[in-house]
């Protein structure tokens, strides 16, 4: 998997997200990895299951993986869960 082949969700809207998803699978990705963490999580499930039932019919849910990673904040270390959706034709 190529490094341009990952979506990096943050707090734009859906839609915008959704739309990177197609264009890499209309470009040939077999794969493509949607990445979140904290707060857009919720965002990024949404990307995965909106370019999944209504643009993407024959793409799966290949796997999804959970952590926490650890940032260093002004306040000190904070804990941030992340996620990442492989998607795949």
């Amino acid at each position: 998997m190529a490094e341009d082949d990952v979506v990096f969700v943050g707090s734009k809207p859906v839609m915008n997200y959704v739309l990177a998803v197609v264009t890499q699978f209309n470009s040939g990705a077999g794969e493509v990895k949607i990445m979140a963490r904290g707060r857009a999580i919720s965002r990024a499930v949404d990307v995965a299951e909106v370019s999944r039932s209504r643009f993407l019919g024959d793409v799966k849910v290949k796997d999804i993986q959970i952590s926490t990673e650890t940032l260093n904040t002004d306040r000190g270390e904070t804990n941030v869960s992340a996620i990442e959706i492989t998607l795949s034709k």
